[in-house]
């Protein structure tokens, strides 16, 4: 579930085995830090990407073995060291934050998959190296699930991003549905909006269910988490669905009510997940 505003990733989890804690919110720390450079404050974007540039530069001195670290790095650092953590994924996330500086519109879907290889897919990379499970299924498996939350996030958000006006929405589905970017949020619009956004929902959710079978390889703490993770994803979709797909008039989130069905759909994920690709 969603943790503070960087909501790819699951540092606050209590099922997070203590070991790996500090390595988890060293990581948190760097990723959500960047994303505030690019996307919080009064900063102009040139002073946004001077500050990711600077935070690139320090990736470099970790690279190379410097020394002499900001607290943030020198933490970061350590982690490098004891899990010999690849930075080629820290380096992705500094690319999609920049990208979030000079870019605010997505022509297709593959464009958005693109950013979403940068933005989210990291995140489970970095996870499961430090779990030990970086294999190829498991690595495509947890892409599938990180870019369906990136994009569930997305349709969550319309409003929200509409406001900082960014639309994540290709502007091909748009096209395809006859809706004017500067009419997203129009009442003309809306039997044309749900059409849309089922389109979305339905792509969203069957990316989702196609990288779900990692949570059930997985054993122990993680892959409980990543059920819940899942599931919680999962719940959202169905809330945008339950109203209408009207996410300007309300934003989906989950209730305590949400949070018990989560769990229990987490533990008969099984069934669920055989009933689901049966049905394909």
């Amino acid at each position: 579930m969603p943790v503070d505003h960087y909501e790819n990733f699951p540092v606050a989890s209590i099922l997070l085995p203590s070991r790996l804690r500090p390595a988890v919110e060293a990581i948190y720390a760097f990723a959500r830090s960047a994303d505030d450079l690019a996307d919080e404050g009064d900063a102009t974007p040139e002073q946004r990407l001077a500050a990711l540039n600077a935070y690139e530069a320090s990736l470099q001195r970790i690279e190379q073995g410097g020394s002499g670290h900001e607290p943030i790095f020198e933490q970061l650092a350590q982690v490098v060291r004891e899990y010999e953590l690849p930075l080629r994924p820290m380096y992705d996330l500094l690319s999609a934050f920049k990208q979030d500086v000079v870019v605010s519109r997505y022509q297709t879907y593959e464009s958005l998959l693109d950013y979403c290889a940068r933005s989210a897919n990291p995140v489970g990379f970095m996870m499961l190296h430090l779990y030990g499970a970086a294999d190829e299924d498991n690595i495509r498996d947890s892409d599938a699930i990180c870019t369906a939350l990136q994009l569930i996030n997305f349709l969550q958000d319309v409003a929200v991003d509409l406001h900082k006006e960014r639309i994540y929405i290709p502007l091909e589905d748009l096209n395809r549905h006859a809706i004017s970017p500067a009419a997203l949020d129009s009442a003309s619009a809306r039997p044309r909006w749900r059409s849309l956004m089922r389109f979305e929902v339905d792509r969203a959710r069957a990316l989702m269910l196609s990288g779900a079978p990692l949570a059930l390889r997985l054993k122990g703490r993680i892959g409980l988490e990543l059920r819940l993770v899942v599931q919680g994803g999962l719940r959202i979709l169905d809330a945008i669905e339950a109203a209408e797909y009207d996410v300007f008039l309300h934003r989906p989130k989950l209730t305590r009510r949400d949070y018990i069905g989560i769990v229990w759909a987490a533990l008969r994920m099984k069934k669920q997940l055989k009933t689901a690709f049966s049905a394909v």
